[in-house]
């Protein structure tokens, strides 16, 4: 290990080590039940999902993991990382661990691996949590874009190798991730610093993915015109005062999805589960409960404008 921080207050959570595809991938697992994974975005690791975890464990098998790259997963030699290059390692990560079906819930960057995963395997993704998803809009923050541009994320990711730089950047995205400042809880603070010090996180977990997506107009590839082929009950979850991807991007998906429902959460930025950790379980649980309705019933939910 190189310093995870695991919230020892978590019931039974394990960390552990996979290799897929000769790469290792690091993860944590908790509960028993059906199978839930879990994929933060850019600039997170699993430990965006301690609020979360507690509350999936207690139903069902969760699975949080580091996507690779990032945090304490193996890093990759290339600058660019493509999103076909994470949905692919991601379902043999599933082959791996013989998981046959799963629920498959993502923010951001690791919304757009779930959803391109669920589109292209519904017989194995039996419902999808999509949170402040990429991929589903051209707009993005101009930081992001900024991130895209030759040399400046290298500039950057060595930057925050320095203590101040780490901390600069840390302030940087909690003012562009978050809504309410006072919100923000200092376990994220901590967390997000030491992953910015972490030798080639910001390179590999934030620069190259971004620059896999991101182009001088914004997101590459978009699938809002796939979504109506999922079959499958899908729960939108966006913050309503999200800077890095907007919530009518959200709206669009919703609209899409023939078994779907949206949520957004007032007065809440980029990272729900961090900001408000309650709204958010609780339209999680809520979901989690209902996944079995028959496809036959009224799913869809065009918007539900708060969280319940």
């Amino acid at each position: 290990m190189t310093g995870t921080i695991v919230d020892t207050s978590l019931p039974n959570v394990r960390q552990e080590w996979a290799t897929v595809k000769g790469l290792n991938v690091h993860y944590v697992t908790a509960g028993a039940g059906p199978a839930v994974i879990l994929l933060h975005g850019q600039e997170e690791n699993w430990a965006t999902w301690q609020h979360v975890i507690p509350v999936l464990a207690g139903s069902h098998r969760v699975y949080a993991l580091d996507l690779l790259g990032a945090a304490e997963s193996e890093r990759l030699g290339s600058a660019i990382t493509p999103p076909s290059f994470y949905s692919d390692f991601l379902a043999a990560f599933l082959d791996e661990l013989g998981l046959s079906q799963v629920t498959l819930v993502g923010n951001s960057h690791g919304g757009l691996i779930a959803l391109r995963v669920a589109l292209a395997r519904q017989d194995r993704v039996v419902a999808l949590c999509l949170v402040d998803s990429a991929a589903l809009g051209r707009e993005t923050h101009p930081l992001l874009v900024m991130l895209a541009l030759p040399m400046v994320g290298e500039a950057i990711s060595l930057w925050c190798t320095t203590p101040w730089g780490a901390t600069q950047w840390t302030w940087i995205l909690a003012s562009i991730t978050f809504s309410q400042p006072q919100r923000i809880p200092l376990s994220w603070y901590a967390n997000a610093s030491r992953l910015a010090r972490l030798q080639g996180h910001v390179m590999g977990g934030v620069v190259a993915p971004v620059r896999g997506q991101l182009g001088l107009t914004g997101q590459r590839e978009v699938l809002l015109g796939g979504l109506f082929d999922l079959e499958i009950p899908t729960l939108v979850i966006w913050g309503a005062d999200d800077q890095v991807v907007p919530s009518y991007h959200g709206i669009a998906a919703a609209r899409q999805l023939r078994r779907g429902k949206l949520v957004v959460i007032p007065d809440c930025g980029h990272l729900p589960h961090v900001e408000q950790p309650e709204s958010f379980n609780a339209a999680l649980a809520e979901f989690m409960e209902t996944v079995s309705k028959p496809a036959g019933q009224d799913w869809h939910l065009s918007h539900a404008g708060q969280s319940t």
